[in-house]
């Protein structure tokens, strides 16, 4: 997609808006804020936005409805959850929504605009016009457009999720450990729960698999991580 470096601040303290708003200013992006998640909302739906930073506790409806009605009508936004919780179950909950990642505040300014700039570095297009998709089974990844087809079905994904697909579909059969993973998708600066790989994965395989419980596209390689099945057929790489 092409990205315009805007971004939403979805929180209802201002002072962490301001904080915030402030550190991304100064190293480029341009900046909306919203105190409630209706507001958000609202912005979202008449400025092209490219990522959202999440305030989980917000007044009105919260962070969590907020992502998963962001999900619903804008699947390729990116999306950073915010939350003064560190139990896991809230990164969870979070991330099972949909959203690309997640902030623990207080936070260090300078890892936000890091990770800001890591999921937009996701997000781009190529450098180039000349759409480059890989067949592989039942599955078509398109990564100019950044699509991903099964079964030529268009399956939404999320900034993240595309990632993960097209680093596993370039590379069947190759076993990747989380903090392979982690380093590759996320960026060497990740500092956070290595859960965020299991999570993306389950969200993966409920999107992909004909039968989640029992994946035999995205398989685990116990102690190690996760890899693709590689195909009987040979894999399939046009250009147009």
């Amino acid at each position: 997609m092409l990205l315009n470096n805007n971004i939403l601040i979805v929180e209802d303290e201002e002072h962490i808006r301001k904080f915030v708003r402030i550190n991304l200013e100064g190293n480029g992006f341009n900046v909306w804020e919203a105190d409630t998640g209706e507001k958000g909302l609202e912005i979202v739906r008449n400025e092209e936005i490219d990522v959202v930073l999440l305030d989980i506790m917000l007044p009105g409806i919260d962070g969590f409805q907020v992502c998963k009605i962001l999900r619903e009508e804008f699947p390729s936004i990116g999306i950073i959850m915010l939350t003064a919780k560190s139990q896991d179950i809230d990164k969870i909950m979070g991330l099972e929504y949909g959203t690309d990642d997640y902030m623990v505040k207080p936070f260090n300014p300078k890892e936000l605009v890091l990770r800001v700039k890591s999921l937009m570095r996701r997000m781009e297009k190529p450098k180039y016009n000349q759409s480059e998709i890989i067949i592989d089974g039942p599955f078509k990844i398109d990564k100019y457009s950044r699509k991903f087809f099964k079964k030529e079905k268009d399956v939404e994904l999320t900034p993240t999720e595309f990632s993960i697909m097209k680093l596993f579909v370039e590379n069947p059969g190759k076993a990747f450990s989380r903090d392979e993973i982690l380093n590759l998708i996320w960026g060497e600066d990740f500092i956070g729960d290595s859960k965020i790989v299991d999570v993306n994965i389950r969200r993966l395989r409920s999107k992909i698999e004909d039968n989640p419980s029992e994946p035999i596209y995205i398989e685990t390689v116990w102690g190690v991580g996760y890899r693709w099945k590689e195909s009987s057929g040979e894999k399939n790489e046009k250009k147009y």
